[in-house]
């Protein structure tokens, strides 16, 4: 079901950066296709099974990454895809969306406040809603990432996964806790933005007043329940970690890896700058999975990163 230009992306061992982190380190790089990110490996799933069942109209809510993959997806396939998404989200993630052909409709709020918009869109429409995480297939397609991995033969102690909705995650996790259950399996959150992480140490859904962070593709407030299920069963430990840290991971990408990364996908370096006697000698895998950022707002942080 999934275009083969989103599937066996690079992995490889970027020594460059283990200096400046103390441990091995290797990255899953999910950025080298038309929507930047990993996500489109999860529409496909969804756009396949849903135009094969005759729905001919779409709606979802997004940060920018899941509507960029979804319109996309849903374009060769005949699919009316409608986004429902906050005019504060990065800016070139919404014109990707309009250029991919998506309707798109803004909302004067949060992500939170773009998921019940959508619903009710759906409602009012009869349109097929779409929710990253909550549909199965989307964490199905993320789940492909793990069979490369494992596929990979390549040994490896340590997964760090940007957490966000939770399809990466649990999909990932799934696999691994599968077929390869000694490697270890850390999710990462921002410090400002904890709602997935509160939830997995309390086992049950923690709700959040606010989510503030630069980090948008993981900024929910609102942790679905069954996906906090499935987390509980692949996760060995959710970890939250700084701005400073983010943004400093950003930079050691793009200085020491050559990559234009968005927040999200510095995660994984954030936890290992955190805590680097827990890394050390250890082998890690970091999955960079999204790259869709603004040119100018991109300049300001990785300039005010230290080196």
């Amino acid at each position: 079901m999934i275009d083969p230009m989103f599937l066996d992306t690079p992995l490889y061992r970027c020594e460059a950066l283990e200096p400046g982190l103390g441990c091995a380190v290797s990255i899953k790089l999910e950025t080298a296709n038309p929507v930047r990110s990993f996500k489109a490996r999860g529409t496909e799933v969804v756009a396949s099974r849903l135009a094969d069942s005759g729905v001919r109209a779409v709606v979802c809510a997004s940060a920018g990454n899941l509507g960029q993959a979804l319109a996309w997806s849903g374009r060769g396939r005949g699919i009316d895809v409608t986004v429902v998404a906050s005019r504060f989200a990065t800016a070139a993630k919404l014109d990707r969306i309009r250029a991919l052909g998506a309707h798109l409709q803004l909302v004067d709020g949060d992500h939170e406040l773009a998921r019940g918009r959508a619903a009710a869109v759906a409602r009012s429409d009869g349109m097929r809603l779409v929710e990253d995480s909550l549909d199965i297939e989307t964490c199905d397609g993320a789940a492909t990432i793990g069979l490369e991995l494992v596929d990979a033969a390549r040994p490896f102690d340590t997964v760090l996964i940007a957490l966000g909705g939770g399809a990466l995650a649990t999909g990932v996790g799934h696999v691994l806790k599968s077929l390869a259950p000694e490697v270890e399996v850390i999710c990462v959150q921002p410090l400002g933005a904890p709602a997935l992480t509160l939830s997995w140490r309390a086992r049950r859904v923690v709700n959040t007043d606010s989510a503030v962070t630069i980090a948008d593709g993981v900024a929910g407030r609102f942790p679905i329940p069954a996906v906090l299920d499935d987390l509980l069963l692949v996760a060995d430990d959710a970890v939250l970690v700084r701005e400073e840290s983010i943004v400093t991971g950003m930079r050691m990408l793009f200085d020491h890896a050559g990559l234009v990364v968005e927040p999200s996908a510095a995660l994984g370096i954030a936890a290992v700058l955190e805590d680097r006697d827990r890394f050390a000698g250890r082998h890690v895998v970091i999955i960079v999975c999204g790259g869709n950022v603004d040119a100018d707002t991109y300049r300001r942080w990785i300039g005010s990163a230290p080196l």
